[in-house]
């Protein structure tokens, strides 16, 4: 992942030199697109295996593999320096589509509630749109709690998609469950974060000033 620290208010179109001087043509962006490729083979694996042990420990293994290269363009852009603008939009985005295809996948097969899915699918687009909307503002990535539930999310459907005995079924839903909760608690931690970049700001400070410039009586 291009980037898992907090978002820091700065100027709306001002990019910090050094994510400027860093090629989006690197490693780690590129295991990100690895990601999106695997996302079509997952579903078409989950989907069309019609619940046979081998097709579900396929899916299970695409749905690992992409969740690895999740955990390593982290790690590799961070410790090579490789942190860009493009990495950290695509980067949650690639998660989203990874974790809404396995979770409405397996809502059709009839192993996850759909309200499950519902809440799970609806917060991600929600908090992806938020991004788009703040990002004249600034680019507001992944923190540890989106990073936390994403792996949490990552387990319990790893669960659902094994064939693993009936005796594991419990630990599956109550794996999910704790998900499902981490879920809407980071949305919240999102907004406020949203929030305080919003406020803080250059594009913010630019405006207030304009505004209060324009409010002062004339001839003083």
């Amino acid at each position: 992942m291009s980037g898992i620290e907090r978002a820091t208010p700065g100027p709306a179109r001002s990019i910090d030199p050094a994510v400027a001087r860093v090629s989006v043509w690197n490693i780690a962006n590129g295991l990100t697109a690895v990601r999106f490729v695997l996302v079509p083979v997952f579903g078409w694996l989950l989907l069309t295996g019609d619940g046979r042990p081998a097709w579900r420990a396929g899916a299970a293994v695409a749905f690992v593999v992409a969740v690895i290269t999740d955990r390593l363009d982290g790690e590799l852009a961070r410790r090579r320096g490789l942190v860009t603008d493009l990495g950290k939009i695509a980067d949650p985005i690639a998660d989203k589509a990874l974790i809404g295809t396995a979770l409405v996948g397996l809502s059709l097969l009839g192993e996850l509630a759909w309200w499950v899915t519902v809440v799970v699918v609806a917060r991600e687009l929600a908090i992806t749109a938020l991004r788009f909307v703040v990002i004249r503002h600034g680019v507001m990535p992944a923190g540890r709690g989106g990073k936390a539930k994403t792996a949490l999310q990552a387990l319990a459907i790893t669960l659902y998609l094994l064939p693993l005995p009936d005796r594991w079924e419990p630990v599956a839903i109550a794996t999910m469950m704790i998900a499902v909760a981490l879920t809407v608690v980071t949305a919240v931690d999102y907004l406020a974060q949203a929030f305080r970049l919003v406020a803080g700001s250059e594009r913010t400070r630019l405006r207030r000033a304009d505004r209060a410039g324009r409010s002062r009586p004339a001839g003083r």
